[in-house]
């Protein structure tokens, strides 16, 4: 594939295997004298790279991401796409104007905009008088937009058990509290979307 880091998860900017930093050993460090390991066997206690961390949290995010959107596209939603999944929690149950949604999803005005016209074009949200002030427009999801993120509740559940047979609910219930445990409070924001492409 020549979208992934590579097939050995070698950061391609710095190894720190391939060309240590001055005044650390150049072999590989084991703490038992064992042979270091191969990239194909699971990582012991002290022999994991740091810049695997983000890496595999990304991969596993992705993967439960591109799942949903398969299984949505199976369920009549073959349009939708992670973005829109984001724009459609922005503007919420309420609905929102395109300035308060730039400010959820931490791009521009005119980027919410434009993500708006393309929700609306694929009818998961409507624009409409805001009933408080005749000067403003909300965006409001429809009943299809409704119905996406309501599938999408349900698949994500689905994910989540098959995640739980896969390595035992003890198991990924720990992962989430150790998540919850260095994730900040604040951490659960709409605005991944935006820090991702750099707006």
């Amino acid at each position: 594939m020549d979208n992934v880091v590579d097939e050995k998860k070698v950061n391609q900017v710095v190894d720190s295997r391939k060309e240590p930093r001055e005044g650390l050993r150049k072999e590989p460090r084991t703490e038992t004298g064992k042979e270091p390991r191969k990239d194909s066997e699971p990582p012991e206690d002290g022999d994991v790279r740091g810049f695997e961390l983000p890496l595999l949290l990304f991969a596993g995010f992705r993967t439960l991401i591109d799942r949903l959107h398969a299984e949505l596209a199976r369920q009549g939603h073959p349009d939708a796409r992670p973005a829109h999944g984001f724009a459609m929690q922005a503007i919420g149950v309420r609905g929102a104007s395109a300035s308060e949604m730039g400010r959820r999803l931490g791009v521009s005005k005119q980027a919410a905009g434009k993500t708006v016209d393309r929700l609306i074009a694929l009818g998961y949200a409507e624009r409409t008088d805001d009933p408080a002030d005749a000067r403003r427009k909300l965006v409001r999801l429809t009943p299809h937009g409704i119905d996406a993120l309501r599938r999408s509740a349900a698949i994500f559940d689905e994910l989540h058990a098959e995640w739980a047979d896969q390595l035992g609910a003890r198991r990924l219930r720990t992962l989430e509290n150790d998540l919850r445990t260095v994730v900040p409070p604040d951490a659960f924001r709409l605005d991944a979307a935006g820090w991702l492409g750099g707006s």
